[in-house]
C-alpha cells in the first residue's frame, strides 16, 4: 500500500476522535455540565473528602481517562462523554480552587480564564492553520483540543458566577440568560457568522446554562427551584445521557461515524427528535416530581398545624435562614457539653444544608452570603482541626449565631 494511502487512511480514523455536532451533542454536553458540578461537591461535602482531597483525586482520574481518547483511533462515544464530565467536574474544581480556597475575586478569575483561552486558541491556530473541531486528525489537535475544552469549563464556571451574582440574577433568571445568548449564537450562525467561533462561544456557555438548570431543579422550592434534590437530579439527567450516548455508540458500532447525523440510519431529523425526547424527559420529570414534593411539604405543613411567621431582618435579602440557626444552636450544645466529637459529626449537617442552599440564597445579597459563608468555614475548620479547642469552637459558633440571628431579626 503507498505511502500516502497510508497516511490518508489514518488521518480519516483521526477524522472520527469527535462527535458530530447535532442537537443530542448539545443535549448531552449541557446535561453532563450539572453531572460534573453535583459530584464534586457530592464527594467534596456529603462524603466528606473536602476540596483539597476531591481536587486531587479527580485530576488523577481525569489524567487517567484522557489517556483512553489519546490511544485510541476513531471516534467512541462512551469515551469521548466520560472524559467531558471529567473535564467539567475538573474545569469546575479549578475555578472554586481560584474562589473559594484563594479568595481570587470572580472578575480577576474570569480575565485569566479568558486571557489563558485566547492564548491556547492563539498558540493551537498558529501550529494547525485551524481551531475547527472537524478537522481534529492528528494527536496534537486532539491535545489542543482538550486543553481548549478544560479552559472553557473553568472559563464557563468562572462567567457564569460572576453574572449570577454580581448582577444577582439567580438561577431562573440565569436559565432565561444563558440560553437566550445561546439561541442568539445560534441564529448569528444562521446568518452566516463564523461557524468556529460561534461553536466555542455556545460551547463557554452550555457550562453556566447547565449548572442554572441543574440549581432551578435541585434548590429547595422555599428558594424558587423544584426541590428535587442532587441526587435526583443527577439520576434524572444521568438516565437521559446514558440513553443517548449509548445510541451514538449503537450507531457508531453498526455504521461508522460518517452516517451519524447525516445518514438514513442517524439522520438530522431522527437526532433532533432523540434530542427533543431527552429534553422533553427531563421537563416532564422535574414539573411531575416538583409537584409531588410540594403535594408532600403541604401534607406536612397542614399536619404540623400553623407556623409561625418569620421575621426578616430588613438588612438582608437572603430571607429565613432559622434552619441553618437551628443546627448551628444544637451543635453549639454539643460543644458547650464538651462533646466535641458529637459535635464535629453534627456540623456536617450545617455544611451540607448551607452548600446545598449556596444557589438559592448568594445571588439575594452576595455579600451577606460571604458573611455568612466566612463564618461557617471558620467553625468548621476549628472543629476540624487536628486538636480542636474548644473555647475557640464555641467562639466561633457564637459569632456565627449572631449573625444568624441579626439577619433574621429574631
Amino acid at each position: 500500500m503507498a505511502v500516502a494511502e497510508k497516511t490518508r487512511m489514518s488521518r480519516q480514523e483521526w477524522l472520527t476522535k469527535v462527535p458530530a455536532i447535532t442537537a443530542t451533542f448539545w443535549v448531552i454536553k449541557v446535561l453532563s455540565t450539572t453531572i460534573g458540578e453535583t459530584f464534586a461537591d457530592y464527594l467534596s461535602v456529603n462524603v466528606g473528602l473536602g476540596p483539597a482531597i476531591t481536587d486531587i483525586a479527580m485530576l488523577t482520574v481525569l489524567a487517567a481517562a484522557l489517556t483512553l481518547p489519546l490511544r485510541t483511533h476513531r471516534y467512541t462515544p462512551w469515551i469521548y462523554w466520560l472524559c467531558v464530565v471529567l473535564v467539567s467536574i475538573v474545569g469546575t474544581q479549578i475555578t472554586d480552587f481560584f474562589t473559594d480556597t484563594l479568595g481570587v475575586s470572580l472578575y480577576l478569575s474570569t480575565g485569566v480564564f479568558s486571557i489563558l483561552l485566547a492564548a491556547v486558541f492563539t498558540i493551537w491556530y498558529r501550529q494547525e492553520g485551524t481551531l475547527a473541531i472537524t478537522s481534529i486528525d492528528t494527536p496534537r489537535r486532539e491535545g489542543f483540543y482538550w486543553a481548549a475544552i478544560l479552559v472553557t469549563f473553568a472559563l464557563g464556571t468562572a462567567a457564569g458566577d460572576l453574572a449570577t451574582e454580581a448582577l444577582s440574577l439567580g438561577f431562573r433568571n440565569g436559565v432565561f440568560l444563558f440560553g437566550s445568548l445561546i439561541a442568539v449564537t445560534w441564529l448569528a450562525r444562521r446568518l452566516g457568522a463564523n461557524s468556529v467561533v460561534t461553536f466555542w462561544i455556545a460551547y463557554i456557555l452550555t457550562r453556566p446554562l447547565g449548572a442554572s438548570l441543574g440549581d432551578l431543579l435541585t434548590q429547595d422550592q422555599s428558594l424558587g427551584g423544584l426541590g428535587l434534590g442532587a441526587s435526583l437530579t443527577s439520576a434524572i439527567f444521568l438516565t437521559v445521557i446514558v440513553v443517548l450516548v449509548t445510541r451514538e455508540q449503537l450507531l457508531v458500532n453498526r455504521h461508522g461515524v460518517a452516517v451519524k447525523g447525516e445518514g438514513p440510519h442517524g439522520g438530522r431529523r431522527r437526532d433532533l427528535a432523540w434530542a427533543g425526547a431527552g429534553a422533553a424527559a427531563i421537563l416532564v420529570a422535574g414539573l411531575v416530581l416538583g409537584s409531588l414534593q410540594a403535594a408532600a411539604l403541604q401534607n406536612t405543613a397542614a399536619a404540623a398545624g400553623p407556623a409561625n411567621t418569620v421575621q426578616v431582618h430588613p438588612t438582608t435579602a437572603l430571607g429565613d435562614v432559622s434552619n441553618f440557626t437551628t443546627i448551628a444552636t444544637d451543635v453549639q450544645a454539643k460543644v458547650s457539653a464538651n462533646d466535641l466529637p458529637a459535635a464535629t459529626a453534627k456540623v456536617k449537617d450545617l455544611e451540607v444544608a448551607w452548600d446545598g442552599a449556596e444557589a438559592g440564597l448568594k445571588p439575594r445579597d452576595p455579600a451577606d452570603w460571604h458573611t455568612l459563608d466566612g463564618q461557617i468555614d471558620d467553625v468548621l475548620t476549628s472543629l476540624r482541626a487536628g486538636s480542636p479547642n474548644q473555647a475557640d469552637c464555641a467562639a466561633n459558633l457564637t459569632t456565627l449565631i449572631d449573625t444568624l440571628n441579626t439577619y433574621d431579626g429574631v
